[in-house]
């Protein structure tokens, strides 16, 4: 079933939702939950996030269920186009009128930071798993979100700073135009600089709709500059990638935010050897494993990335949370749900265990990948193979740095 570009699909999370659980006895009909993925169907960030985030979603309630989860969960759905004040709109919709409890996803930066204040102002609870920017858990964090999976800092840390270990001390950034670009550059410019390195130049391009590159690569191949810095994402980084190979660009590229299907849009022959941070991989371990072949029939031809593990996780940990408060306790306050999460030690086929800081940040190791050549790759999608990893209480930026005014000295 399509998904239209403008309109909110509201959609069965899953049959088992109306079922009796075995040994169960009939009972009454309780408070049910709505969430809600706000998601990126039609353009750059669609593999990112899209309907595999959509699918994700439903395989938490399925797990949920299967464990014993006793409320009954609605998932529904909608594309916000890239544009904040289409999301802001959605959301105030679906707060207001559709009764939606928690909101997940939310692929593009400027858009995540959007949607902040309507989670606040309508004390709802609000999961972003698709923005990147580091600020949503900085001065404009509040109490009733959370960033799961990963974010700019994390990246910068991982690749920016492997990147300059290796020699990789002079820089040239091509930057997309909004909150994601601006953030990504800014953090991985602060790390460069702390190694010794410098940044000779950088260069924004518009988002979206930008798909020719080859001014700027040009610029960027005569900066003199060792490295090409990709602050972008998507379908961007697959034509930067596909076209620096096209013009000849001989800099060594760091693609700063490169997803598993960013690689299999470019193809192993071209992304062979790209070093890239992931903090989920759906052939990490078992349990990575065990989590991709349930939900695998629901998205054939794909596998799981970060964005869409980071929907499936932070939708079951908050539907775990809420069977312990009460489905009615967790729909009358959002902000008070959150403070559970945090409590709350959290543990997933995708990410395993790890714990949710007062800034929102979601705790998780960072994983530092290289992308094999084709003659490495045993079969579809076997694409990466890890490099370093860094620890979860270190991949993310110290608390006290971070400026949210929900920590505490």
């Amino acid at each position: 079933m399509s998904i239209s570009r403008r309109g909110v699909i509201a959609t069965a999370a899953t049959a088992a939702a109306t079922t009796l659980l075995p040994g169960r006895p009939a009972r009454a009909q309780t408070a049910s939950l709505k969430i809600g993925v706000l998601t990126d169907m039609s353009g750059t960030y669609q593999d990112v996030g899209g309907q595999v985030s959509v699918q994700c979603a439903r395989q938490a309630v399925e797990d949920y269920k299967k464990a014993g989860g006793t409320i009954d969960v609605e998932i529904i759905a909608a594309d916000h186009l890239n544009k904040p004040d289409n999301a802001v709109s959605i959301a105030r919709q679906w707060f207001d009128r559709d009764g939606v409890d928690m909101l997940i996803d939310v692929p593009n930066s400027g858009v995540g930071l959007a949607l902040l204040g309507v989670a606040k102002e309508k004390n709802k609870v609000y999961i972003n798993t698709g923005g990147a920017t580091s600020d949503l858990t900085g001065p404009q964090c509040n109490a009733n979100s959370i960033h799961w999976g990963y974010d700019t800092y994390m990246l910068a840390k991982s690749t920016g700073g492997a990147t300059v270990k290796a020699g990789g001390d002079s820089w040239f950034f091509i930057t997309a135009d909004y909150a994601f670009g601006k953030a990504l550059q800014r953090d991985t410019t602060a790390f460069v600089e702390a190694a010794g390195g410098k940044v000779v130049s950088s260069i924004t391009y518009p988002f979206p709709g930008t798909t020719d590159f080859s001014s700027t690569l040009i610029q960027a191949q005569s900066s003199g500059a060792k490295v090409l810095g990709l602050a972008s994402a998507g379908i961007d980084t697959i034509n930067q990638i596909k076209q620096s190979k096209e013009f000849g660009i001989t800099m060594q590229l760091a693609g700063l935010l490169v997803f598993i299907s960013d690689v299999h849009g470019l193809g192993l022959e071209t992304a062979q050897g790209l070093t890239i941070t992931n903090s989920f991989y759906w052939d990490f371990d078992d349990r990575t494993r065990a989590f991709t072949t349930r939900v695998q029939p629901k998205i054939p031809g794909k596998r799981p990335g970060m964005v869409q593990a980071g929907t499936y996780a932070g939708s079951l940990h908050y539907l775990k949370v809420a069977q312990a408060m009460g489905a009615a306790d967790a729909k009358k306050d959002g902000a008070e749900t959150v403070a559970r999460m945090k409590a709350t030690p959290t543990d997933d086929d995708c990410f395993g265990k790890g714990s949710i800081r007062q800034d929102g940040v979601a705790l998780h190791p960072a994983y530092l990948w290289q992308v094999k050549k084709p003659s490495e790759s045993k079969g579809a999608w076997d694409y990466l193979k890890l490099l370093a990893t860094t620890p979860a209480d270190q991949a993310f930026r110290p608390l006290n740095e971070t400026g949210c005014p929900l920590v505490k000295a």
